[in-house]
């Protein structure tokens, strides 16, 4: 790979190569953490973290759905402080930039995760995971501009790194969102989250979920991200981090064509824990075929005539 330039920027922070993986499939797997596979990774994004501890959906979590899945854990994780204490140092030995997701369920949530992670320090970017209520509306942070501008302009107050707003899909227009974000200060954007969905038990006449909704991942909602990316990519300026139902480097490469400067695999991880690897090598393997020496030739070079 040496041969080729893979590497990419989001604001000051500096990747290897396009390749990382979507918070929450990658839990916080510290049985990864010595596999040479996972070193080779652009940026690894461990499960988004929340201000308390939290435990959860009840089940049932996760039900397949043709071609994809739907998920209702409910954010599981150790809280800020459990994470910085007993998560994040495995990952920094691991030698690959981190990029820490956060929800906040409130403004004042998102400024103190911002504050305790910009205090433990360790990571080159922070992942706003903005699909959280906006202050008791019916709607999501993700969904309202002017809410998801809020946030970030406070958060890009206090973080020492670089800011990345991860988008939700339900909305009529994300390109609307992505510049409420871009306008805010973001320094990149992560699209698409999951879409909301539900599976129903006909003999049992309720939802399958314990959650009654959850979120659709996987190579069926691959043919929506891509065109919100592209979109997207239309109008703004900042990085993309793109993920949707990536499952090898043909998926990878119609995002980067569509204008994304980084790939994140998701529900295949739960499939080929293998997947992110895969990725990066056929991508390698497509520019070698196709003698193109820097992914940055790739991107965004599908254009509507």
């Amino acid at each position: 790979m040496d041969d080729l330039k893979l590497k990419v920027k989001i604001g000051k922070a500096a990747f290897a190569n396009p390749v990382t993986v979507a918070s929450g499939t990658f839990g916080h797997a510290e049985k990864y953490y010595d596999l040479e596979e996972v070193k080779k990774l652009g940026a690894i994004v461990p499960k988004t973290v929340t201000l308390p501890a939290q435990e959860g959906n009840p089940p049932v979590r996760i039900v397949e759905t043709p071609s994809g899945m739907l998920n209702a854990i409910g954010i599981e994780n150790p809280g800020a402080d459990g994470f910085i204490a007993d998560k994040l140092p495995g990952f920094q030995k691991v030698g690959v930039p981190l990029i820490i997701s956060v929800l906040g369920h409130t403004d004042k949530e998102f400024e103190i995760l911002a504050e305790k992670f910009t205090a433990a320090g360790g990571f080159v970017a922070l992942e706003l995971n903005l699909s959280c209520p906006n202050l008791g509306h019916k709607t999501l942070v993700a969904q309202d501009p002017k809410a998801t501008a809020r946030i970030i302009k406070k958060v890009k107050k206090i973080a020492a790194v670089p800011v990345i707003a991860k988008l939700a899909p339900n909305v009529t227009d994300i390109t609307v969102i992505a510049q409420a974000a871009e306008d805010a200060g973001a320094d990149g954007l992560s699209l698409i989250n999951t879409l909301t969905g539900m599976v129903i038990d006909v003999e049992k006449q309720r939802s399958v979920l314990g959650n009654f909704t959850g979120g659709l991942s996987g190579p069926a909602i691959r043919p929506v991200a891509v065109n919100m990316v592209y979109q997207t990519a239309q109008k703004v300026k900042i990085p993309i981090i793109a993920m949707g139902g990536i499952a090898d480097a043909s998926d990878a490469l119609q995002f980067i064509l569509a204008g994304a400067t980084m790939v994140a695999v998701g529900t295949m991880n739960f499939v080929n824990p293998r997947a992110p690897l895969d990725v990066l090598n056929g991508i390698v393997d497509y520019m070698r075929r196709h003698d193109i020496n820097d992914i940055r030739k790739l991107r965004g070079k599908v254009k509507r005539k």
